[in-house]
């Protein structure tokens, strides 16, 4: 297995605040406390974590619980221990997708492993956990899985679960139809290991949440990865001082988060999260569905359409927490107030969020959690790198998406003698217009311009030639056409990184759970960028 760094900044749709976060320039300095490299900070922020012993008895007891419904293994229930002996965490978590998700959910348990075992190394006792987003209620996100079939091309399985609008996704139960999506992914990935394990997991009676678990309880279990569902209202009621303060401190919270806003802005980023006047930190629970908790500027709270006021929401949160939901930015603080968390390991999204989340962390912790990178990859699967090879292609034309991909194909297989005529076209332009340049300097300056306007129009129209011959050949050509298709399908599907597109349980069942362990040996901490790893 072999890999290389790819810049972020080669890869489309990179947001400007995640390649600043990863250069750690002077601009994102302001929103974030520590560097992306965890071994410049991380025995330092090990002592700035604060954890109450009784919260951790607590919190350990409830891992243990979750843990053993879920068939851990002793690893997992040896790291439990570690936990409770006194250990911190490095905290990683997503969405529970169907059939595990995106690749890029294995990604983010593996990097948790990788920097748990990197702090370890520092004389750190740290473990990796993985938190269940079973909260969040984008059912469509969740619903559906895409997993390569024929020729690469992208085959979507949705469960056919039904759901209530704004139902937290893990308690959404799948009923008989689950076997059809079992018996078609078995048809996608044969009859493997991983088939009989998704069958398992996946069953009429199960929620999103528990198979999701259930899944990754297996998949990790040589990794000692624990597993936390967030959902817990045990959780809750160890959280209730939060959700107590997101409520009385709303005003303050609220203009912190608008000052972030206007700071972020000033700096030249977009918001990540949208925050208004009328914003909470929470939802709440009405009726199997989150609802959002509003502020008005006269003070009065809304739940949905029905007010409520300020001493009800506060004797709700004593009394029975469990009926909050903390939104995307008061999340990662109840995480790392339920946990003691050295660092997270996110997405660019997640890194972004954490831009902001940061003023939530200010005023109900104290203390920022560093945020960090997580894996990122693209596998090349043999057959598809020696497509790339024999058309000379590297990742750069892949990015550039299916249409222009099939052109420079097209384009390479011109005759010889074609290609010859369009490269001396080109330098017979460039050579001649400098020669006009370098005369028109001598006699008008001010011409200069208008020389290299021309310039530009005449090669503008010698590579459109050379794209409509490209074509030309492709339509001549069947077989390149498909090559086309089954590269681009295979590592930039549908214009979005492979990671996102592909389930990751296409790869496992292709190569086994040891693509796991070629994975963590691959990873470099010492790289945030991408990586392309050849398989």
């Amino acid at each position: 297995m072999k890999s290389h760094c790819y810049p972020f900044r080669q890869v489309p749709h990179t947001s400007k605040l995640f390649l600043d976060y990863l250069e750690f320039s002077p601009s994102v300095r302001q929103f974030y406390p520590r560097s992306p490299r965890l071994l410049e900070w991380a025995v330092e922020e090990r002592g700035r974590i604060q954890y109450p012993a009784e919260r951790r008895n607590q919190v350990a007891g409830i891992l243990e619980r979750q843990n053993r419904d879920w068939g851990a293994s002793t690893s997992t229930f040896e790291n439990i221990g570690r936990f409770r002996s006194g250990a911190c965490a490095i905290v990683t978590g997503q969405q529970v997708g169907l059939f595990g998700g995106p690749t890029f959910s294995i990604y983010k348990a593996l990097s948790a492993v990788k920097l748990a075992e990197a702090a370890r190394n520092l004389g750190i006792d740290c473990v990796p956990i993985f938190w269940l987003a079973t909260e969040d209620h984008d059912f469509e996100e969740v619903n559906q899985v895409r997993i390569p079939g024929t020729d690469a091309k992208l085959e979507t399985l949705a469960s056919g679960a039904q759901a209530k609008n704004d139902a937290p996704v893990g308690t959404i139960t799948f009923g008989p139809e689950i076997e059809q999506n079992v018996a078609r992914v078995t048809e996608l990935l044969g009859d493997c290991e991983l088939s009989r394990l998704l069958a398992e997991c996946y069953r009429a009676g199960q929620d999103f949440g528990s198979s999701f678990a259930k899944l990754f309880s297996r998949l990790f279990s040589d990794f000692g990865v624990i597993l936390l569902d967030g959902s817990d209202p045990e959780l809750d009621h160890i959280a209730a001082p939060l959700y107590t303060t997101a409520i009385k401190d709303v005003s303050e919270i609220k203009r912190g988060l608008l000052d972030r806003d206007s700071k972020l802005h000033a700096a030249g980023y977009h918001q990540q999260v949208k925050v208004t006047s009328s914003s909470t930190l929470l939802f709440t629970m009405r009726e199997g569905a989150r609802v959002p908790i509003h502020h008005s500027e006269g003070g009065e709270f809304l739940v949905g359409q029905e007010k409520t006021s300020r001493p009800q929401l506060l004797e709700m949160a004593a009394s029975s927490p469990e009926s909050f939901s903390p939104n995307v930015l008061l999340r990662p603080v109840v995480q790392d107030y339920l946990l003691p968390t050295l660092a997270y390991i996110g997405g660019s999204a997640e890194v972004a969020y954490f831009a902001q989340a940061g003023a939530v962390y200010e005023a109900l912790l104290g203390r920022t959690t560093p945020a960090i990178p997580r894996f990122s990859a693209t596998l090349i699967e043999p057959k598809i790198k020696a497509l790339l090879e024999k058309y000379g292609l590297a990742m750069p034309s892949v990015f550039e998406g299916s249409e222009t991909l099939r052109e420079t194909i097209g384009a390479r297989r011109l005759p010889p003698n074609l290609q010859s005529s369009f490269e001396q076209a080109t330098a017979a332009v460039e050579v001649s217009m400098k020669a006009v340049r370098d005369s028109l300097a001598e006699l008008d300056k001010t011409l200069i311009e208008s020389a290299e306007n021309a310039e530009s129009k005449m090669l503008y129209q010698i590579n459109n030639l050379r794209s409509r011959a490209a074509r030309a050949e492709l339509r001549h050509s069947e077989v390149i056409q498909r090559h086309a298709e089954v590269i681009s399908n295979a590592l930039y599907p549908e214009k979005e990184l492979q990671e996102r597109g592909f389930a990751g349980v296409y790869f496992l069942a292709k190569y086994g759970r040891q693509l796991m362990d070629g994975l963590l040996d691959t990873m470099h901490p010492d790289c945030l960028d991408h990586q392309i790893v050849e398989l």
